[in-house]
């Protein structure tokens, strides 16, 4: 039987732990050759051995997205083994510290901005050309409800969140012409170690776990998906359209 996604190609970033590696996974079961992109290469070796038991393939990059020429390699080199991408998940993401605008460190706020927002445009920059090689390029970025709440002492998170939504959208308008299509997923509270730090006082075992959300998003990444400049809201188990 024919996968929904064979001989496509993903990358992932963000993709050894929490929802990145669910979302990883669930590519791979569904025909994708995966690109897995993050820091921590225990996680990605994991990754890699539950998606080869699953009958799936994969290429580990361990990266730093902070490294940001490391981004314009990554795209050199998956033009030089496939000449093409089809799916990409703009997934890495960090919290950064709870604490009014004031009080937070210069360093801090770079480093949230750097992997929040600048890495995803470096990926942009980087993965634009092979997307536009493809007959249906998907690109996926993982939002927060946080980009629009602006709760106080959510500073850099909810404006960098901001910030790679209004991105995303110019991107999507910048491709309306072309196979591509670029969407923005937010997952809503999912039971991850980046929930529980900034929830810490939150039952993990009443969220949902990022496998659910993971296969709820295949949709978004399929050909068929015609939307673009999206926001997708995960609630009870599916995606809503904003």
């Amino acid at each position: 039987m024919t996968k929904p996604l064979e001989n496509r190609i993903a990358v992932v970033t963000g993709a050894s732990r929490g929802i990145g590696y669910a979302i990883a996974k669930q590519l791979a079961v569904n025909g994708s050759h995966v690109v897995a992109v993050a820091r921590t290469v225990g996680g990605l070796e994991d990754l890699d051995d539950e998606i080869t038991q699953a009958g799936g393939s994969a290429t580990l990059v361990p990266v730093d997205l902070l490294e940001h020429d490391a981004i314009d390699q990554l795209g050199a080199a998956i033009h030089e083994r496939w000449g093409k991408l089809d799916i990409l998940i703009g997934n890495a993401g960090i919290l950064g510290m709870l604490t009014p605008l004031g009080h937070l460190e210069p360093k801090v706020w770079d480093e949230v901005m750097a992997v929040n927002v600048t890495a995803n445009w470096r990926l942009i920059r980087s993965l634009d050309p092979l997307l536009q090689r493809s007959d249906a390029a998907r690109a996926v970025f993982v939002s927060s409800g946080a980009a629009h709440s602006n709760h106080a002492y959510w500073g850099a998170y909810s404006i960098s969140k901001a910030a790679l939504e209004a991105m995303v959208k110019t991107y999507a308008a910048e491709t309306a012409s072309t196979p591509v299509r670029a969407n923005l997923l937010n997952p809503g509270p999912i039971r991850t170690a980046m929930r529980a730090r900034a929830m810490p006082g939150e039952d993990p075992q009443s969220l949902p776990r990022p496998d659910e959300l993971a296969a709820a998003m295949i949709e978004i990444c399929l050909p068929s998906c015609i939307q673009s400049g999206a926001i997708f809201d995960f609630e009870n188990g599916k995606l809503r359209l904003r």
